[in-house]
């Protein structure tokens, strides 16, 4: 059946049967979501009261998805967050700013599909196993950075330490990383035990 530009009609009976006027069959949420995932257009109709309950379908529609293992698209945090907006002065604002940023993301999935078939085509971590590399060296470019002094002990001036060299050939950064805090650990339960000078 041809697309119309018109939504296509659904009545839901008070038994929950959701009946398709369009194609004159009854139907289910998984009918109606496959519907939404083609881009057909619906509004469903309580089919006693008339109402337009189009809204409460889709949200359950949602819930049946969310149900579904791995197929969960919102974090509980999103989710806990929505809930408190409930009754919230902020909550006449929220609609509009959630249909925009859905709009945004509808608008830019084609780039983001291209971007990440680009990034994962080498091999499925690589990405990420790189930048967790970066990470891990400005971590330790930083942490290096901050060593405490050595305190002076007699009348002269000490000098800082210097960091520790990185092991030759790479070596292991997480093994070089423990090694490093527990040497300012060490360092530091040293100057807590040493007499303060006056």
């Amino acid at each position: 059946m041809a697309k119309s530009d018109q939504p296509t009609t659904i009545k839901k009976y008070a038994n929950r049967r959701l009946y398709n006027t369009g194609t004159s069959t009854y139907v289910t949420l998984e009918d109606l979501a496959a519907m939404v995932k083609d881009g057909e257009d619906f509004l469903v109709y309580d089919a006693k009261s008339g109402d337009d309950i189009t809204r409460q379908v889709l949200a359950q529609i949602i819930f049946e998805q969310e149900n579904k293992a791995g197929q969960n698209l919102l974090p509980t945090t999103f989710l806990r967050q929505l809930i408190r907006f409930y009754g919230d002065s902020m909550q006449m604002v929220v609609p509009k700013y959630l249909e925009q940023s859905i709009d945004s993301l509808t608008r830019d999935q084609e780039k983001f599909r291209k971007q990440m078939t680009n990034t994962f085509s080498m091999t499925p971590f690589a990405p990420l196993e790189e930048t967790v590399r970066r990470n891990m060296e400005l971590f330790q470019q930083t942490f290096s950075m901050f060593k405490p002094f050595v305190p002076p002990r007699g009348g002269a001036a000490a000098e800082p330490e210097k960091a520790p060299e990185p092991a030759a050939g790479g070596g292991d950064n997480i093994d070089d990383l423990r090694r490093q805090m527990k040497e300012m650990q060490d360092r530091l339960e040293r100057m807590s035990h040493e007499p303060k000078s006056e």
